[in-house]
Parts: structure tokens; sequence; C-alpha cells
């Protein structure tokens, strides 16, 4: 990465962004191959209302890793909203096929550890572009043993019923954003640069719960 590094780069928060464009075209060639043709299919073989309760099933899971990075971070408000969401989706939700906590209007507040070390300060370091997981960065990326060993998912056994579980996760999460990243095709004359920089505010809208930095909020660059 330091050897790519040395090329010339256009944003101060992405020193190794030759690496990361190789990356970047590998990532999107996996997901043309792959992702995109099974995210199609399987739009194409459930209807709406499944898809739906499969997506919420997953949310719900994942509501206990944002509850415990809410608790670590002291959030008080989002980690009693966050718990009421378990409790309600869980029990009055089918096991939370059903989303009924977010029609009680209760907020889903999404969590995880690399926001929880930006909430004490660690700063993001560099833009990666991590194969197959996409968009990151170094502290991100240093958190995602923590994130995966969190995850609700991870928990399930057998094993094999595990990983299927994750291959149905994240077609079920690549089919809900075909229309947008073929938005993303159509309107970005870089769609590296693009990706890249929408990926960083949103990043650091998470981390600072929606509230500018007014550290940083001239460079961009975040905690």
């Amino acid at each position: 990465m330091a050897g790519y590094a040395s090329g010339q780069t256009t944003s101060p928060v992405d020193p190794f962004e030759p690496f990361n464009r190789a990356v970047f075209r590998f990532n999107d060639a996996l997901d043309e191959a792959v992702l995109i043709p099974a995210a199609r299919a399987y739009r194409a073989a459930l209807p709406q209302p499944v898809r739906t309760g499969v997506g919420n099933f997953f949310n719900n899971i994942g509501d206990v890793w944002n509850f415990a990075n809410s608790v670590m971070q002291l959030r008080a408000e989002h980690s009693a909203q966050t718990f009421m969401r378990l409790n309600v989706n869980t029990v009055f939700g089918l096991g939370g096929i059903l989303d009924v906590a977010t029609e009680l209007g209760i907020e889903r507040h999404r969590e995880d550890f690399g926001q929880t070390l930006g909430r004490w300060g660690v700063p993001p370091g560099p833009y990666i572009m991590l194969p197959v997981l996409g968009p990151s960065t170094v502290r991100d990326t240093a958190a995602l043993l923590v994130d995966l060993n969190g995850d609700g998912v991870a928990a399930i056994r057998p094993v094999a019923a595990r990983d299927i579980s994750y291959i149905i996760r994240v077609v079920d999460a690549r089919a809900q954003f075909l229309r947008a990243s073929q938005f993303l095709g159509d309107a970005a004359l870089d769609k590296y640069s693009f990706t890249r920089d929408i990926w960083l505010q949103r990043r650091q809208a998470d981390v600072d719960d929606g509230k500018p930095s007014n550290d940083d909020e001239d460079d961009g660059r975040g905690r």
C-alpha cells in the first residue's frame, strides 16, 4: 500500500488512492458478475412482503449490536430506544419479521464499534477500499474484528445455517440498492471519487450523530 500511495492523489483523506481504485474496480466487477445477478434473482423469486420480512429479521438481529454500541457510547436515549425496539419487535413482531417498533415511532439507531471509537475521539485515518467489503477507514478496519464477533448472525448454529444467513443477508441488502446503484452509475462522472466522498460524509455524520463537527467541518476529515 505504501508503494501505491507514492502516486499522485486528489484527496488528502485518500493517500492510497491508486491502490483503492484497483480494489474498487475488482469490487465493481465482482458486483456485476455475482451480486447483481443474485439480487435480481432474489427479487424475482420472492414477493415484496417476504423480502421485507427478511430484511426486518436481520435488522432485528443487528439491533443487539446497535444496543451494545449505544451503551458503550453512553447514549442513553439511543440505548433506551434500541432496547425497546428489540423487545417490541421480538415479542410482537414474530421474532423481528414484522417491524412493529417503527410503526410505533421508535427510531432505529445503527451503531458499530468504529462509530464507538469515533465517539471517543479516535480519528478515522486514511480512507481504505477493502476487497469485497467496500469503503472503510483505518479506524473502521481495525474495528471490524470486534464488529464481526458482535454480529448476532455469528451466533447462529449450526455453522451451515450461519453461513446461509450471511449469504441471504448480503443478497437481501444488495437487492434493496439495485436502483440506487443504477443511478450512481448513470450520474457519477467518476464513480470511485463520488462513492468515496459520499461515504466519508455519511460516516462522519454517523459518528457525530448527525451533528456537524466544529473542529473538522472545514477540511472534511472528521475526527
